[in-house]
């Protein structure tokens, strides 16, 4: 059997570099996408040769649909096929909602909407070759609670939830898996940007029921979880990750 490939969009930090070293520990080559910070993709394939595997490393905004075209054209022609996407690359514009323009709507919805449909359909095409596949998007609780400042993305991740659920559906024939893992507030990079940060963390830290903050290492628990045998016969759920904290009124 060839050796298995994963796609982590978004993967050069954060719960995307996270997944991939994991991935990689698990015996998976890795198509390191990035669309920003080319030296800490840079380290991070270092990281994951380091562990024998082999990386592809490619830059792509995933908002882009062209782009996307581009990556898995790239994918194909390094190893001619995918196993696994992991669909993480996220970005957001955090305002109030009069503050809002179009193009803050259109930015955050191509990246964290759209993506996965083409993403998702290009992956489809590699791993029905080879007998069917698995995608798992990263999704937050956002998408189903009032967060401050958090509409676009909020509203962006409404939609990665609901497209999981179709493309659970269009793709099983395919022998394709699809889910997601939504998050409570965990103190990635990402968290830097939002303007309530501290309160953010304050509250995650004191309600959270399960006692701690959700880390890192819990989302990509999930994740592979998910990626695992074990969940065959779960298709188009979004589980979430977030020690209880939204089952409080």
């Amino acid at each position: 059997m060839k050796q298995k490939v994963a796609l982590v969009t978004g993967s050069s930090r954060g719960i995307g570099k996270a997944t991939a070293i994991r991935l990689a520990k698990e015996g998976y080559d890795i198509v390191l996408n990035y669309a920003r910070s080319k030296s800490s993709a840079m380290e991070t394939a270092a990281e994951i040769e380091a562990l024998g595997r082999k990386v592809l490393i490619v830059k792509a905004n995933v908002g882009d649909v062209e782009k996307i075209k581009k990556l898995f054209l790239s994918i194909e022609e390094e190893f001619g096929r995918l196993d696994v996407f992991v669909n993480n690359a996220a970005s957001g514009v955090l305002r109030p909602v009069m503050e809002l323009e179009e193009t803050h709507w259109d930015w955050t919805m191509n990246i964290n909407s759209k993506a996965l449909l083409f993403c998702a359909q290009e992956a489809a095409k590699l791993m029905e070759r080879n007998g069917g596949g698995k995608i798992v998007s990263i999704s937050s609780l956002g998408s189903i609670r009032y967060l401050k400042n958090y509409t676009t993305v909020g509203v962006s991740k409404a939609a990665l939830e609901a497209l999981t659920r179709y493309l659970a559906v269009e793709l099983a024939p395919k022998n394709i898996s699809v889910n997601a893992v939504s998050g409570g507030a965990v103190d990635t990079e990402a968290l830097t940007h939002f303007p309530n940060r501290e309160e953010l963390l304050a509250e995650a830290k004191e309600k959270t029921p399960a006692g701690r903050m959700v880390e890192i290492e819990d989302m990509v628990n999930a994740v592979m979880f998910l990626l695992g045998d074990q969940s065959y016969m779960i298709r188009g759920q979004t589980i979430i990750v977030d020690g209880g904290i939204s089952l409080l009124v």
